[in-house]
């Protein structure tokens, strides 16, 4: 039988790392196989994409960006993610697909449709079953995690960061049957639960 693919997606410091470890927890507690995955970065040549995309000093065009993280999500999904799908396991994943459409769609002001065919075409179509958007102002956000090592998403302007939970909010209000929406300003058990009982319901 087939698995789960669930990922979580949010601002920056909106505790996605906190709950994925709740969740990939209570999913092992329950005797599941768990595989945890990441954008970018699940994989050994995501982790050099990584250290591109995210950590690089200097200039990249939006465009080339896009193309980077499509190269690392097509790899993760082709060599870890649907082979362990296959394989009857959950993914636990921080990140996919939505991250593009609402960072390089709207925070880099690309056409949203292009973004979308390239990480479908990438991902040969794989949606996941159920998307946790921890909902959070950016500013609470990028307080959080004030001091970190750089970061070129964590350091553009504010108009960037409100544009991109924005397009969170819109993707998610578009494919409510895919899309948790929670405020991440909740306690974390709170949130922990929440998403315990919706993931709850997609297992047999």
């Amino acid at each position: 039988m087939a698995g789960l693919f669930i990922t979580l997606e949010g601002g920056d410091g909106s505790g996605k790392s906190t709950q994925i470890k709740h969740l990939v927890t209570y999913l092992t507690e329950r005797g599941k196989t768990v595989v945890e995955s990441r954008e970018p970065g699940g994989t050994d040549l995501g982790h050099e994409l990584r250290d591109i995309v995210l950590h690089r000093r200097g200039h990249i065009a939006p465009r080339a960006e896009a193309l980077l993280y499509a190269a690392d999500r097509a790899h993760n999904i082709a060599t870890k993610v649907r082979p362990a799908i296959e394989a009857g396991s959950i993914v636990v994943q921080d990140r996919y697909l939505d991250s593009s459409l609402a960072y390089q769609g709207a925070g880099r002001v690309l056409d949203a449709e292009e973004v979308r065919f390239l990480s479908t075409w990438a991902t040969e179509g794989l949606l996941p079953d159920l998307t946790v958007l921890l909902d959070l102002d950016p500013a609470v956000g990028r307080a959080r995690i004030a001091g970190g090592r750089y970061d070129r998403l964590e350091e553009e302007v504010d108009e960037f960061h409100i544009r991109v939970r924005e397009a969170y909010l819109a993707l998610a209000a578009a494919e409510p049957e895919r899309f948790l929406v929670l405020d991440a300003t909740r306690p974390i058990e709170y949130l922990a639960a929440s998403i315990r009982n919706r993931v709850s319901s997609l297992l047999t």
